[in-house]
């Protein structure tokens, strides 16, 4: 299988300095440019209400939910990412009102058209990967629009919960992303760093190709000096670096 996200789209956001409760994704963080994106770029707004700084389950879903690389590559490539703050006044506030939602509240996904409507019903109570990407998969049924193959393909990945990680050091993690992201079974990949050392993530299914089979392929290009299995991940500020250029 080859490697789900071939294109790298670059959106011009108004990033919030990311939260543990913001995860990943670079949010925009004004309603009226975020709707002005979405005529632009003829993409629906992805709108997150979140508690910032926020509660235990807002902070999990932050990250565990919005640090996925797969799901942060899905929501920045088709949607136009939208953080409202809803224990914060001024223009987050009168958001907040404008779809009635509570304050101080965990976290709330709403999926909306360039003219703020509703595209599909608000995601509430469910804090899994699955109801956002249900969600995201349902507003192109809406919309009478084929549903991109790798969303489908992160959903068969969530339900089955078939995915595992596996991170190694190499002298180039861009070689590294080209060489892991081409393998059958590998779903995503992340070039960072890591204990001082460039290194890749590597996401895949194991029923389809193991560890060990991943680790031969990257000696065989030079791109698994060695496996690292502590420290801190940095991501890489240009990702896909080689994919994108192809």
């Amino acid at each position: 299988m080859k490697t789900l996200f071939l294109f790298f789209f670059i959106i011009p956001f108004l990033s919030a300095q990311n939260t543990e409760e913001l995860g990943e994704v670079n949010w925009m963080r004004n309603y009226s440019e975020a709707l002005e994106q979405s005529r632009k770029n003829n993409k629906p707004v992805l709108l997150l209400f979140q508690e910032v700084p926020g509660c235990a389950t807002c902070k999990n879903y932050g990250q565990n939910v919005l640090s996925n690389p797969l799901v942060v590559d899905v929501i920045e490539n088709y949607f136009v990412p939208l953080a409202i703050f809803n224990n914060k006044a001024g223009e987050d506030k009168k958001v907040l009102e404008k779809y009635n939602e509570p304050s101080w509240n965990n976290p709330v996904v709403r999926i909306v058209d360039s003219s703020g409507a509703d595209l599909v019903s608000r995601v509430s109570g469910n804090y899994s990967s699955t109801g956002i990407v249900d969600a995201m998969i349902q507003s192109f049924v809406e919309r009478q629009i084929q549903t991109p193959q790798d969303i489908l393909l992160l959903q068969d990945i969530i339900n089955t919960d078939a995915s595992s990680e596996v991170t190694f050091s190499m002298y180039c993690f861009w070689s590294g992303e080209k060489a892991y992201g081409k393998l059958d079974g590998v779903y995503g990949t992340e070039a960072g760093w890591q204990n001082g050392k460039e290194v890749v993530k590597v996401t895949f299914d194991e029923s389809k190709i193991s560890k060990k089979q991943i680790e031969a392929q990257g000696k065989i290009a030079n791109c698994a000096d060695d496996q690292i299995k502590t420290g801190s991940f940095k991501k890489d500020k240009d990702p896909k670096y080689y994919l994108k250029k192809s």
